[in-house]
């Protein structure tokens, strides 16, 4: 009998935690725009499949034909290329991402197919979803299947960059 008593007072004192816990919750409205400093950008945060992604290629090196031969490559992959042309200036690194807050969850997608080695290029003002992805001396090739899949498990869902809030998920 007291064991009874014992164990019913100690689903008494659970019930009432978990109601206190229930009640004081204060990250129901985490991650909504609703938190976010007034004028700051929405990002779309949703990661896109290859399809609805659309990119312009641009060769930031010296090898000729670099961004014809890889804007191919993503055609191939059933990416939307939109344009291919010649970087002004040339860039070290393996590639440049440049993208607005509409682009986020685009670039986020393609910054696996250079398997996170692609420099980062938000622009706050950039209006369109198109991303420009800018190729470095650093470029070898883009990544297989395989290890995109890997890379997009490495880097996570995407994220709002700096300065921008995620745009709210429609229900």
């Amino acid at each position: 009998m007291r064991a009874l008593v014992v164990v019913g007072l100690l689903a008494v004192v659970a019930l009432v935690f978990v109601v206190v816990a229930l009640v004081r919750d204060t990250q129901g409205e985490a991650g909504l725009a609703g938190g976010c400093p007034e004028g700051a950008p929405l990002a779309d945060v949703k990661l896109r499949e290859r399809k609805d992604v659309k990119i312009n290629v641009l060769n930031g090196t010296d090898r000729p034909g670099l961004a014809s031969q890889v804007a191919d490559e993503f055609s191939n992959r059933q990416f939307q290329v939109k344009k291919t042309s010649n970087e002004k200036k040339q860039i070290d690194d393996v590639a440049v991402l440049r993208y607005g807050p509409k682009g986020v969850g685009s670039a986020h997608l393609l910054r696996a197919y250079f398997l996170n080695n692609a420099k980062d290029g938000y622009d706050a003002k950039r209006k369109d979803d198109t991303v420009d992805v800018v190729l470095g001396n650093g470029f070898q090739q883009l990544a297989t299947t395989t290890e995109v899949n890997q890379a997009l498990g490495d880097l996570g869902a995407p994220v709002a960059p700096l300065g921008s809030c995620p745009m709210p998920v429609k229900k």
